[in-house]
């Protein structure tokens, strides 16, 4: 029930011109109230975009009492270790190298080079050996959505 109307309130909150690029990843309330809030925007979210959109639902939840007097919020990005899950992550993150788990248990590591409607596409260089040479090959594969079970951004020095 928190859950919805934290949305509810960022929804709002997305519509003016300062957080227009922003959207919400998750929202989770565990025990102890603590309230995780993860947000990104395509401009990339800063942490003068969570503080203040921290003290905003802070106003609401201490207004409402929603929690109660004792609560913790973090409002955060979802930070490089967390899977990507939404569309507009994908198109954030186009052209970043990636690691995607198939839900059949296959790793694929590569360049995020496609993001369409139903499937991603990587480009991932190989080592293919022809005769006695090995040739290195640049290869795209597409994967579709529904067989991806987590894509994680790699860093790369």
């Amino acid at each position: 029930m928190i859950e919805q109307k934290i949305e509810a309130l960022l929804q709002e909150k997305f519509q003016e011109e300062d957080f227009q690029d922003c959207f919400l990843i998750e929202v989770n309330l565990h025990a102890n109230n603590k309230l995780e809030v993860f947000l990104d925007a395509d401009s990339g979210i800063t942490f003068a975009k969570c503080q203040r959109l921290s003290r905003y639902l802070e106003g609401f939840i201490d207004e409402e009492q929603w929690l109660g007097p004792k609560y913790v919020l973090e409002v955060s990005s979802p930070g490089l270790s967390r899977p990507l899950k939404l569309k507009r992550q994908y198109l954030k993150n186009q052209g970043r190298k990636v690691e995607v788990t198939t839900t059949g248990g296959e790793k694929q590591v590569g360049l995020l080079v496609e993001i369409g409607e139903d499937a991603i596409v990587l480009e991932q260089k190989i080592k293919e050996k022809v005769g006695k040479k090995n040739v290195k090959k640049t290869i795209q594969t597409a994967i579709p959505f529904s067989d991806i079970q987590k894509t994680i951004v790699k860093i790369q020095f």
